[in-house]
């Protein structure tokens, strides 16, 4: 580096040319990064749905999800394996390891799949196998509006919007809520099929039978050949009344015999309003692992053309769309990069009170920032918030080098007299050694850390090379552009004044002489020193124990947050969307909700009627929180009244949700990140193979969760769903020739109906439609009338159903969940304001300890509480780690065994001071937080660093080692103040930042202002101690080869003495 130094100081040209061609490469690939919210994290997730039309949660646990678990089990890198059983529906849900590529595991799934398809029973529909993850938040929802039936604008979203949407890349469903889809319906009057002696499966089989088109082959002639084709379509849905479907006396009896048909709707599963009127809304799912910003984009991009296929009178809105928030929290990060650097830049002002000097340390930061976007983009990153968190951090730090290269160019100009181009070069020489040890070891912290295997890994691998790109990019400025330009810009008049320099009078004369008579005091009482150093670092173990933990903040303010309510089971759509606008009526009271969209019943993967969905939106964040914008822009006080945040809101939301006690709610911000588990705070899973042992445990811990700190509990395993249970008589079915099979189709088709006998084409719309069979209402909805249906029997005619069953009310499971292959119930809560993750996840497992669960049956977590566990674990190895890398880097630097453990001295001293700032601002231990303390690691022992090698420096000159001690630490003392401030300037926007994203940055800037300010005064005492201390310790040790081989010992520094009429002479010894 100081060849390169050298050639750049004579060669100006080249210098710039080399930078610029860096920001260039730098420019081309910032404009084509990528934007998201985060690094793409997700765990691979591939989804296997399979329809079983009227079976039970505990029948298609059986015949479906079981052989389907079964052979997906083998395949290579499960993490988990999660299925749900509701009535009719299965799903598996299969999450991979991160390094698992989500197409390959997909056709893995695919494939073993396949071999079980046969298994599964007939009525079974085909599994469906996708990428999609139904415990994302959609990343975008559209209401669709026009002056038109509801029947008619879900057909315009079914057959045109959808349609369009769902070819976008990346998206992964596209599901539409509040719709009532078209059907033929043909009704069925029971006491009419009675009476004709008809079976319903002869009315169906008549149905599928007449309503067909069927090829005929060809009729060749020698001239010309014909296609056959048999006309049996009905073309007009009244026609279906026509259809004969028995005879009897000779007389043929048809549909309008039996009932009616009618060009109708299905039966309507789910109500979808828009603040209070009713809409259609369709909901996009992104797949797992895709960008979410560019599925976004990409499906904006289509609206144009699916704007000109709909009718005039019908428009699109974007109601949800999770790019706003990402859009708006990289704004206010952009704001902090620009921000943090005029600060970092003034600081520089302040203390070299030099407008040239202060833009040669300046220029380091836009060039270092500009060109990493190139490495970004070469690596496939995206400007995401941990991408630009890290250049914001950044800021203070890519300056750093050049400061300290500066200032020492400034101090042989201004106290030396050496003129500007010989200043440059012995300056940077003389500094080199320092400045890459300080950067190479901040680099190297990073590279354990990045290659963690969790999902903080990968969080921590896009952060930790950006961090690494900018700074080893700053070195190289540091080492052309700013010796090249102070040379040229720094001018011998800087140093015509008489006395002390400008720059070290005035109040910093004051502080460094209160500083050398602080370091003398210390010098004189090293065990006092040591000692207190000793206690400051002990005291990391109570605050440790003080700070809360836990995996990211939980008070994230995005402006938008989902409301799920659930009510009993065996409530009707009818009754769910009464309570539903109720609840919309008392959110929309609320002060500060901006929209609320509602979604009662069957949305979702279970199809359920007795749940809703709000998503609410808020005020915008310029709004309602202190921004330095609306200080300046309004009367000043009202930057500070009626400021709220999304926390607020929520818990006035929960207050007013209490009076209805029958139901149970549920508050969320969107899930955005598949962590392997649904978007709660806590999702703490109970396993074991009985389902009533497993709900009264379950039930337990719920009623147990207010007093653990928890809010919203609930649990996944209900036995409360009411059903009706048709209790065979076999020994009377044989003797009547009646199956059981028979028996059980007869009932599905007239109670629940058969929603895909045929399928009937309209011609004017291109378009087959479903042809649905089933009992009229009367008929199918009381328990006495169906026990009069009839069913089949062999050989011909009807057996009345109350001769062969009897009918009995019970209760049952709502759904069955499974966890890697064994029965599950999960308790999700949110946590309380107040506590945090880690205690509470502590609290609640020493609850169910104290139940003493029976043999056979165990506890997990998933989503947040498992990733904050071994997240922290790894955390720690990858310190340890990262600390024996950056001795490594030091010692092979400065050719010392012993001085690198003086640097590293300073690590420890940090950590009681980021975690008193921590716990005295309220903030957490979290992912963020942890982030923090990595960036502190890397730059507290800087300070260290520069004192120890100029140190050696004078050492190496002939001062003795107390002389030596106390001119060095004087002479570093400015660029420490400079490059500690520097770095505390540019992180004051994110600690004082209000915008979207704040609380998430905030923690980090918390650990290393306080990290580092706190600990500054204590490491500029300590260093000195503990070096004075190694050093007698190497000398009564008898190290005499090792000291033979330490920097001060065998290099010689050929600037002249930093003390006037200070004579050479021969070195100390280590033990001096």
């Amino acid at each position: 580096m100081r060849k390169l130094a050298e050639i750049c100081i004579r060669r100006p040209v080249f210098a710039a040319m080399l930078i610029l061609a860096l920001v260039v490469l730098g420019s081309a690939g910032y404009l084509r990064l990528g934007v998201d919210r985060f690094p793409s994290v997700d765990l691979p997730t591939v989804r296997v749905s399979t329809r079983l039309p009227g079976a039970s949660p505990a029948e298609v646990e059986a015949q479906i999800s079981q052989p389907i678990e079964e052979v997906i089990n083998t395949i290579e890198g499960i993490k988990e394996l999660r299925s749900v059983n509701g009535s009719g529906i299965s799903l598996v849900i299969v999450t991979f390891e991160l390094d698992r590529e989500i197409d390959a595991a997909a056709q893995d799934v695919r494939d073993r799949v396949a071999t079980v398809i046969r298994e599964l029973p007939r009525e079974a529909d085909p599994p469906v196998i996708s990428k999609a993850d139904n415990d994302l938040s959609p990343v975008m929802t559209i209401a669709l509006s026009g002056e038109r039936s509801l029947r008619e604008l879900t057909e315009i979203a079914d057959k045109i919007v959808k349609v369009q949407l769902e070819r976008s890349a990346g998206v992964g469903e596209v599901e539409i809520i509040g719709g009532l889809e078209r059907a033929i319906s043909v009704w069925i009057d029971a006491d009419r099929l009675a009476a004709y002696q008809i079976s319903i499966t002869q009315v169906r089989e008549a149905i599928s039978r007449q309503n067909a088109n069927v090829p005929g082959g060809f009729v060749t002639s020698p001239l010309r050949e014909h296609t056959l084709r048999t006309m049996g379509r009905i073309t007009e849905p009244k026609a279906f009344n026509d259809l004969v479907v028995a005879t009897r006396q000779g007389a043929p009896v048809r549909v309008r015999d039996l009932g009616w048909a009618e060009d109708g709707t299905k039966e309507q599963r789910s109500v979808a309003r828009l603040n209070g009127v009713p809409s259609v809304t369709l909901e996009i799912r992104r797949q797992s692992g895709a960008n979410t910003v560019a599925v976004i984009e990409g499906v904006k991009a289509r609206f144009a053309a699916v704007q000109a296929q709909l009718p005039a009178d019908v428009k699109l809105e974007v109601i949800r769309d999770q790019s706003r928030y990402i859009y708006e929290a990289l704004h206010e990060i952009n704001q902090h990069l620009i921000l943090g650097s005029l600060l970092a830049s003034v600081v520089v002002l302040a203390f070299m009170r030099n407008v040239r000097a202060t833009l040669i340390a300046a220029v380091a930061i836009p060039t270092s920032v500009i060109a990493t976007f190139g490495v970004m983009r070469a690596l496939d990153f995206t400007l995401n918030g941990v991408t630009m968190l890290a250049l914001v951090l950044m800021v203070g730090i890519v300056i750093d080098d050049a400061i300290v290269v500066l200032e020492n160019i400034f101090r042989f100009v201004e106290e030396k007299k050496m003129p500007p181009f010989e200043a440059a070069r012995a300056a940077t020489a003389e500094i080199a050694l320092p400045v890459m040890a300080t950067t190479f070891s901040l680099v190297v912290i990073f590279v354990p850390v990045s290659f963690m295997s969790s999902i903080s890994g990968r969080f921590l691998f896009q952060f930790g090379i950006t961090a690494a790109a900018a700074v080893l990019v700053s070195l190289l400025v540091s080492f052309t552009l700013t010796p090249m330009m102070s040379a040229r810009l720094l001018h011998a008049a800087d140093a015509s004044e008489q006395g002390a320099p400008r720059s070290r009078r005035g109040f910093y004369a004051r502080l460094d002489r209160t500083y050398a008579f602080l370091l003398a005091l210390a010098m004189r009482h090293r065990l006092w020193i040591a000692g207190l150093a000793g206690v400051a670092i002990l005291s990391a173990v109570p605050l440790y124990q003080m700070v809360k933990q836990e995996y990211i903040p939980g008070n994230v303010d995005e402006g938008e947050f989902d409301v799920s309510v659930l009510a009993p089971e065996g409530t009707s759509l009818a009754a769910m969307n009464d309570v539903a606008q109720r609840v919309e009526a008392d959110l929309r009271a609320i002060p500060g909700i901006r929209l609320v969209l509602t979604s009662a019943g069957g949305g979702g993967f279970m199809g359920s009627v007795n749940n809703a969905r709000f998503y609410v939106r808020l005020t915008p964040h310029a709004e309602r929180t202190f921004s330095w914008r609306r200080l300046f822009q309004l009367k000043p006080w009202r930057a500070f009244q009626g400021n709220f945040a999304q926390r607020d809101v929520m818990q006035e939301v929960r207050r007013r949700l209490k009076k209805y006690p029958d139901l149970r709610t549920s508050l969320r911000n969107p899930q955005t990140i598949n962590l392997g588990g649904p978007n709660f705070d806590i999702d703490f899973s109970l396993l074991g193979p009985d389902l009533e042992t497993l709900a009264a445990l379950a039930d337990q811990l719920r009623k147990k969760a207010p007093d653990l700190g928890l809010l919203d509990a609930d649990t996944t395993l209900k036995l409360d769903k009411p059903e009706l249970r048709v209790e065979i008589d076999r020994e009377r079915a044989a003797r009547l020739g009646v199956d059981t099979a028979d028996i059980a189709t007869a009932l599905r088709i007239m109670v629940g109906g058969d929603e895909k006998v045929s399928r009937f084409r309209d011609a004017s719309v291109n378009d087959d439609y479903d042809v649905q069979l089933r009992l009229s209402a009367g008929d199918r909805n009381d328990p006495n009338t169906i026990a009069r249906l009839y069913v089949p029997r062999a050989g011909g005619g009807l057996v009345r159903l109350d001769n062969l069953v009897q009918i009995v009310p019970a209760l049952t499971a709502s759904r069955i969940d499974r966890l890697d292959r064994q029965r599950a119930v999960s308790l999700r809560t949110a946590i309380a304001p107040g506590y945090a993750l880690a205690d509470r996840l502590a609290a609640l497992r020493a609850e169910a300890a104290a139940m003493n669960l029976p043999p056979g049956y165990s506890t997990r977590v998933s989503g947040k509480a498992r990733e904050l566990e071994s997240t922290f674990t790894e955390f720690i190895w990858a310190f340890l780690l990262s600390v024996i890398l950056m001795y490594i880097i030091l010692a092979s630097q400065f050719e010392s065994l012993v001085h690198p453990f003086t640097m590293l001295w300073s690590l420890p001293l940090s950590v009681p001071f980021a975690l008193f700032s921590l716990w005295i601002t309220g903030h957490t231990l979290n992912l963020y937080s942890a982030l923090g303390m990595l960036v502190l690691f890397g730059v507290v022992k800087k300070n260290a660093i520069l004192q120890i090698d100029h140190t050696n420096n004078l050492r190496a000159q002939g001062l003795e080692r107390l002389a030596a001690i106390l001119q060095a630490n004087r002479d570093r003392l400015r660029p420490i103040l400079m490059t500690t401030l520097a770095l505390v300037a540019g992180m004051l926007p994110l600690a004082l930042g209000t915008g979207p994203g704040a609380e998430e940055r905030r923690p980090i800037a918390v650990v290393v202002i306080g990290g580092q300010t706190l600990s500054l005064l204590l490491t500029l005492i300590v260093t000195p101690v503990a070096y004075s201390y190694l050093d007698d310790l190497a000398g009564k040790l008898h190290w005499r080869r090792l000291a033979a081989r330490l920097p001060w010992k065998s290099r010689r520094i050929q600037a002249p003495s930093e003390t006037p009429g200070q004579e050479e002479r021969p070195a100390p010894t280590l033990a001096k």
